[in-house]
C-alpha cells in the first residue's frame, strides 16, 4: 500500500487529510514542519507528499528542493492558501507534481493524489522495463576486442556525434547502437530502427520521411516517417550501404539541415535526431563504384566504430553460449543444460560465418530440441563441424536444406540479392529476412 506524508502547520488540515486518506486505505502520517518532513524521510521513503507552501522554519519550496535531492522518485503535491502564479511556476520547476489551492476540495485532492500515485507506478514500470531492455541488449564477453567495444561506447555515447558502425552480418551492430542510445542523454527518448536493405525502394522514402493523406496511390492516411518518430531520440539506419542514390540524397539533406519534407507536405518538418548508421559493406569501395555518395559518407562517418566478428574473439564463445542457454531456457520454460567440454571445443573451433546471430540461433535450437541435460557434440548442427549433422525433425531438415539452397542460388547469381529473389519468386525483403535468420552472408 502506498505511503503518504502530509506536511501542514494547521492541525485541522493535518487531521482532516490524514483521516480521509486512511479511510481510503492508504498508510498516512502527518507532520507540521519541513524539518520534521525531512526527518521522516531519513527513516524511510514515501510515495507521495502533500506539502504546504507556507510553513514555519523551512518553507514548502525549500523543503521541496531538499526532498527532490533526497528522494527524486517521490511525487509531491503542493498546497497553498494564498500563492501567486510565480510561486506555482517555481514549485513546478523544482519538480512538484501538481499545485492545489486552499480551501481544499477533498474530492479534488483525492483525485489528484490517485493520479500522482498512478503516475509513480507507471514510472516504476517504465524503470523496470528499461532495466529489462538494458539486460536484453547487454554486450556479453570479456575478450580484449569486446572490452574495447564497451570502452568506446562509453566514450561516444554522451556526445551527439553521428556514428557509423562497421561489421559483418550478425556481429551485433544493432546491439552497439542501442547501447550508445541507452548511455546517452537521449535514453528516455525514442530509439527508432530502420533496416534500409529490407524496405523496397518505392517505399523507403515514405518510411523515412512520412507522407500526407492522398499524396500517392494507396496513401489513405497520413503517416509520420522514422525521422519524425525519432525526434528527440536516436535514429538507427541499419545496412545504410544498401540505400539507393536517390534516397541517399534525401537522407543527406535531412542530416545536414535537421529537417525534411514529407511526401505531399507543403512545408518542411524540423527534428532533433541523433543519427547512427551501420553497414556490412566497405563504403570506400561502394564510393569508388559510384554506389554510395561520398558527401553522405563524410557526414555519417564522424565516429567510425568497428565490431569484431565472432571468430576474432573466440574466448567469448563459451560465455555467449552459456548466456544464451540461460536466456532461452527461461524464455521457453526449459531447464538449463550444460555443455560437455567436447561440445564447447567444437563451438569454439567453428568459424561462425553468421557470427553471434548464428550462435544465438544454434543455442535456441539446442534448448528446444535436445531432451537430455547435457549438450553433446552430436547435438550440434554446425555445417563445417567434425561430425555429420543430424536433423531431429522434418522442420529442422527442411530449414537446413533451405539454407544451403539459398546459398547455392546466391552464388549462382554472384550474390545479387535482388536477382536471386526474382528468380526464386520471392520479395527481396523476404529473402533478406531469410538470409538474416540463417546467418547467410557473402
Amino acid at each position: 500500500m502506498p505511503r503518504i506524508l502530509i506536511v501542514d502547520d494547521e492541525p485541522g488540515i493535518r487531521q482532516s487529510l490524514k483521516g480521509v486518506f486512511e479511510d481510503e486505505g492508504f498508510t498516512t502520517e502527518a507532520v507540521a514542519t519541513g524539518e520534521e518532513c525531512l526527518q521522516k524521510f531519513a527513516q524511510g521513503a514515501y510515495d507521495l507528499v502533500l506539502l504546504d507552501i507556507w510553513l514555519p522554519g523551512a518553507d514548502g519550496l525549500e523543503t521541496l528542493r531538499k526532498l527532490r535531492q533526497r528522494s527524486p522518485e517521490t511525487h509531491v503535491i503542493m498546497i497553498s492558501g494564498h500563492s501567486t502564479i510565480a510561486t506555482a511556476v517555481t514549485a513546478t520547476k523544482l519538480g512538484a507534481y501538481d499545485f492545489i489551492e486552499k480551501p481544499l476540495s477533498l474530492e479534488h485532492i483525492l483525485l489528484t493524489a490517485r493520479n500522482a500515485l498512478s503516475h509513480r507506478r507507471l514510472e516504476q514500470a517504465n524503470d523496470l522495463l528499461r532495466h529489462q531492455l538494458e539486460e536484453r541488449f547487454n554486450i556479453v564477453g570479456e575478450s580484449i576486442p569486446i572490452k574495447a567495444v564497451r570502452k568506446q561506447i562509453a566514450i561516444v555515447a554522451p556526445t551527439n556525434s553521428r556514428v557509423l558502425i562497421y561489421g559483418e552480418s550478425g556481429t551485433g551492430k544493432e546491439l552497439v547502437s542501442r547501447n550508445i542510445h541507452f548511455m546517452s542523454s537521449r535514453a528516455n527518448s525514442p530509439f527508432v530502427e530502420v533496416n534500409c536493405a529490407a524496405i523496397p525502394e518505392e517505399l523507403i522514402e515514405s518510411e523515412l520521411f512520412g507522407h500526407t493523406k492522398g499524396s500517392f496511390t494507396g496513401a489513405s492516411d497520413a503517416k509520420k516517417g522514422k525521422f519524425e518518430l525519432a525526434d528527440g531520440g536516436t535514429l538507427f539506419l541499419d545496412e545504410v550501404g544498401d540505400m539507393s542514390l536517390k534516397t541517399q540524397a534525401k537522407v543527406l539533406r535531412a542530416v545536414e539541415e535537421h529537417s525534411f519534407q514529407p511526401i505531399g507536405a507543403p512545408s518542411a518538418v524540423r527534428v532533433d535526431v541523433r543519427v547512427i548508421t551501420a553497414t556490412n559493406k566497405n563504403l570506400q569501395n561502394e564510393i569508388a563504384a559510384s554506389r554510395f555518395r561520398e558527401d553522405l559518407f563524410y557526414r555519417l562517418n564522424v565516429i567510425p566504430f568497428f565490431v569484431p566478428p565472432l571468430r576474432e574473439r573466440r574466448e567469448d564463445i563459451p560465455v555467449l553460449a552459456r548466456y544464451f542457454m540461460r536466456v532461452f531456457s527461461a524464455e521457453h520454460g526449459r531447464g538449463p543444460k550444460e555443455f560437455t567440454s567436447e561440445a564447447l571445443d567444437m563451438l569454439v573451433d567453428y568459424s561462425w560465418p553468421g557470427n553471434v546471430r548464428e550462435l544465438r540461433n544454434e543455442i535456441e535450437r539446442l534448448v528446444i530440441m535436445v531432451q537430455e541435460d547435457a549438450i553433446q557434440t552430436g547435438d550440434l548442427s554446425l555445417p563445417n563441424g567434425n561430425h555429420t549433422p543430424r536433423a531431429s525433425t522434418l522442420h529442422e531438415a527442411r530449414a537446413r536444406y533451405e539454407r544451403e539452397f539459398i546459398i547455392s542460388k546466391l552464388k549462382e547469381n554472384n550474390w545479387n540479392v535482388s536477382q536471386t529473389a526474382r528468380l526464386l519468386g520471392l520479395e527481396r525483403s523476404y529473402l533478406y529476412r531469410k538470409m538474416k535468420a540463417y546467418g547467410i552472408e557473402k
